[in-house]
């Protein structure tokens, strides 16, 4: 039998890298070029709607095999929307903010997410690891991207509060989709009874500044979870029976 995720060649690994870099660089720089704030919330506005697309793929192709009873693994589904949420929040920030105020900007966002969708699901349907490694290309380029953001407007953002959104989903009661999102291998592989590892993290979020950093560290945690997972999934033969796998389920499930 076949397996289901192959290991990518350097050259692959590469174009990837320059795609995603070069596409931000040629479609979204330049539609959404301008200085001002505004403009720049626009330009985060469309990024995240379509950030979000990939988690949504991975969640519909997992659904597919468990429903055909082909595969099943229950602590990718909690990742990944945990990881979907996190996106969603990143969004309705850049809402909140006025990002999505002007029709073609809205226009350009969607129909790109909407392609963007298809596409990883054909490439998680074909290889996983190809799709988990073109996602960290972009999520890396994201962590980038909001970096020089706030070194350059760091002090202007230090000055306005954090949005309301941002407030409640990094400070709020209920974080454990919060936590859900900040996968640690060391945890996954642990024993059941071992105790957790990973620290919460608890960042502060009181400037829009705040909120800005936040989010750039929200997208390298993606980048780790994508990039362990491009190794779990190089080990995954895909006509494993979903009996075969359910041991590790009961126990993986609830350590992620």
């Amino acid at each position: 039998h076949p397996m289901w995720g192959h290991a990518l060649s350097e050259s692959t690994k590469e174009w990837n890298r320059q795609t995603v870099h070069q596409l931000k660089r040629f479609l979204f720089d330049q539609w959404f070029a301008g200085d001002t704030l505004a403009r720049a919330y626009a330009r985060f506005y469309a990024l995240e709607t379509i950030a979000r697309m990939p988690y949504f793929s991975y969640l519909c192709v997992l659904h597919l095999f468990e429903t055909l009873g082909l595969w099943r693994r229950a602590h990718y589904l909690k990742v990944h929307f945990a990881e979907s949420w996190n996106e969603l929040h990143h969004l309705l920030i850049m809402e909140e903010l006025g990002g999505n105020d002007q029709w073609r900007d809205r226009f350009v966002a969607q129909h790109v997410a909407m392609g963007y969708f298809f596409l990883v699901v054909a490439l998680y349907l074909y290889n996983p690891v190809h799709a988990y490694h073109l996602n960290q290309m972009v999520e890396e380029e994201a962590y980038t991207t909001y970096d020089g953001f706030v070194t350059t407007h760091g002090a202007a953002l230090e000055a306005l509060p954090a949005p309301v959104t941002a407030v409640r989903y990094y400070t709020g009661q209920d974080l454990y989709l919060f936590d859900a999102m900040h996968f640690k291998e060391d945890t996954y592989l642990a024993e059941p009874t071992s105790p957790p590892q990973q620290q919460q993290r608890r960042p502060r979020c009181q400037t829009l500044r705040d909120t800005f950093e936040n989010i750039r560290d929200d997208e390298q945690e993606h980048v780790k979870t994508m990039a362990f997972f491009q190794q779990d999934m190089e080990s995954v033969d895909a006509s494993t029976a979903t009996s075969s796998g359910k041991e590790k389920e009961s126990t993986a499930a609830v350590q992620v």
